[in-house]
């Protein structure tokens, strides 16, 4: 009777030990924008910087196309103040050279062209409203944020016959190409805001 009785108390103590499968609950669908920001940063050139530096705002984003662009922008632009004041304090001594000099101002002329496009996407006519007016809002915006990439191309390509300090050219190279990155991927947003606008 004992030699029968084994069995069935093995198998009770393992039943006992196996996870309860069936009573687990399936896991809820995402509703903070994780997904939809991945699905966003998926259209970049750069979509593990973009998921990266976007993420923490997904509950502020949730699935809305044109705050994900203002958020990138403005992310954008932080990153760029912060890169210029760092450089102005680390370089920018008594007597900065002429790259260096045309570098802060190649930088300074970005803020303004960000600002440019943040101060237009909040002034933005609903395609809904005006199909032609938001044509022309979002295309201010993209030229903005073109202008702004290419002022940070011409801060780096200042630099490709400077030899007699690397570690300061890439150093500062480095830094802006992070920025250039980020400017890349808002205007990707942006674009893809205005195409999905516009086919809605």
């Amino acid at each position: 009777m004992v030699t029968m009785m084994r069995p069935i108390l093995l198998i009770l103590l393992l039943s006992s030990l196996l996870p309860p499968i069936l009573t687990v609950d399936p896991p809820l669908p995402s509703s903070n924008g994780s997904d939809f920001i991945r699905t966003a940063c998926n259209t970049t050139l750069y979509p593990d910087l973009c998921l990266s530096t976007l993420s923490s705002f997904a509950n502020s984003i949730q699935n809305d196309s044109n705050r994900l662009a203002r958020v990138a922008i403005s992310l954008t632009l932080h990153n760029t103040l912060h890169l210029l004041s760092y450089l102005q304090n680390a370089y920018n001594r008594d007597h900065p050279t002429p790259v260096l000099r045309d570098c802060f101002e190649n930088l300074k002329d970005a803020v303004d062209d960000m600002r440019g496009s943040m101060k237009q996407m909040k002034e933005l006519v609903s395609a809904s409203g005006s199909v032609e007016s938001f044509r022309f809002q979002m295309s201010n915006v993209k030229t903005w944020l073109s202008a702004a990439l290419t002022n940070e191309y011409t801060c780096t390509d200042g630099f490709k016959d400077v030899h007699e300090d690397d570690s300061i050219k890439d150093d500062v190279c480095s830094r802006v190409d992070v920025v250039k990155k980020l400017t890349s991927n808002a205007l990707a947003l942006v674009n893809r805001y205005a195409d999905e606008s516009v086919i809605h």
